[in-house]
């Protein structure tokens, strides 16, 4: 396992090019929690993502001998990313393999660095079997993205910046995926302040480590989560000797939770993150973690590298979910005005109209009829009811669509 000293080490390898990410107050989410909240926001770091710290020490810490063999990595993304960059600055060839629906934000992340990509497989542990492979066959050096002693140093030196920044904490809440993040933070500020306690949190469509964690021994479960930066398949047995040794619990948050996470964060914060990057935040909005113990808490943002497709989706539902915009479809008699009439009720309570659209030919409505779907941008639950109601009063038949 690592030691203090390796992790110091890496914090001088990572001087050339590291960002020390702010470590800021969450003010919002501190008054709704009525805990200290501190953000260590490495979402922006360069490539977006903490992946960073370990793929540059790893690459700096090759001879000569191994750098002009290249360096080969699979990765969801954020590896990737930090793998890349620690390439084209070492001018080392690189290759990457990448899950096939990874984001295009992220191929393109690690395109713009110079390296090759390879899209292989469904899930992040597809392509790591690909690149084991595709680095044996080509005399490459693998870089892991969490089973690797530099890499984990190289994570760790965020827990070092956090106990250099001065602001008092006594929890560290931080992703877990694989558990190289965890497992460098941890070994940091354990063998600086074993007092603080350390918090893991998990996607549930991920559990593979926190499981492990929990048993004890090396599991592996289905993958399925919006989270694509923790999304690992089997659990670490080099990892979970680090959870065993320095954490204090591990906690889990579905992708409703994440997805709500990222819109308070976008709101709230003005922070622009990726799933895994808010299931920190998740965690303590719904109440996963017992905060009445604590009086500070730092929360590790790790990534902002969220593609623009999934954010606007989660946008839309979120403005639903939360009544901010409502979804229609109305029944109306198919005659001149009728549709007029229906707007006037839109315009009388002032609920804007943002979408429209008119289907006569619908086999589910009878001869005479037309169905009307609407979206409409509303300004909470009050105000919904009094559309519902109006609608009810005026003899509308309609549904609301989700």
């Amino acid at each position: 396992m690592i030691t203090l000293q390796d992790i110091w080490s890496a914090q001088e390898n990572l001087s050339k090019v590291l960002v020390k990410t702010p470590f800021t107050p969450a003010p919002k989410l501190s008054e709704k929690l009525g805990v200290n909240i501190i953000f260590k926001k490495e979402n922006l770091q360069n490539t977006g993502s903490f992946k960073l710290r370990g793929a540059f020490n790893r690459i700096s810490n090759l001879p000569q001998e191994e750098r002009i063999r290249g360096v080969v990595a699979a990765s969801a993304g954020n590896h990737a990313q930090g793998v890349a960059f620690s390439g084209q600055h070492f001018n080392i060839p690189t290759t990457i393999v990448m899950p096939e629906n990874t984001p295009l934000t992220k191929v393109n992340g690690v395109k713009s660095y110079g390296a090759d990509v390879i899209l292989h497989g469904a899930f992040y542990d597809d392509a790591y079997k690909f690149a084991l492979k595709y680095a044996e066959e080509n005399d490459n050096i693998f870089i892991h993205p969490f089973e690797d002693s530099d890499v984990i140093a190289g994570q760790g030196t965020i827990g070092l910046e956090l106990l250099q920044s001065g602001t008092p904490f006594d929890a560290v809440i931080v992703p877990i995926g694989g558990g190289g993040l965890i497992s460098g933070v941890a070994t940091a500020i354990k063998s600086l302040r074993p007092e603080i306690d350390i918090i893991g949190v998990a996607s549930a469509g991920a559990t593979a480590l926190k499981e492990s964690y929990e048993s004890g021994e090396v599991v592996s479960r289905p993958v399925k989560t919006i989270a694509d930066g923790i999304a690992v398949r089997d659990g670490s047995q080099i990892t979970l000797e680090y959870l065993k040794k320095y954490v204090d619990e591990v906690v889990a948050v579905d992708d409703e939770e994440i997805a709500s996470a990222i819109l308070f964060l976008l709101e709230n914060h003005k922070i622009i993150v990726e799933g895994a990057g808010a299931v920190g935040v998740a965690s303590i909005l719904y109440n996963k973690i017992d905060l009445s113990k604590y009086r500070n808490v730092a929360v590790l943002i790790s990534g902002g590298n969220i593609d623009v497709t999934m954010l606007s989706v989660i946008i839309e539902k979120g403005l639903i979910k939360s009544n901010r915009k409502l979804k229609l479809s109305v029944t109306l008699i198919d005659k001149h005005g009728a549709l007029l009439q229906l707007t006037q009720i839109f315009d009388e309570l002032k609920a804007n109209i943002v979408q429209i659209g008119y289907d006569r030919t619908a086999t589910s409505i009878s001869y005479g009829d037309a169905n009307v779907s609407v979206d409409l941008e509303i300004k909470g639950d009050d105000h919904r009811q009094e559309i519902e109601t109006k609608l009810k009063e005026a003899g509308y038949h309609f549904s609301i669509l989700s």
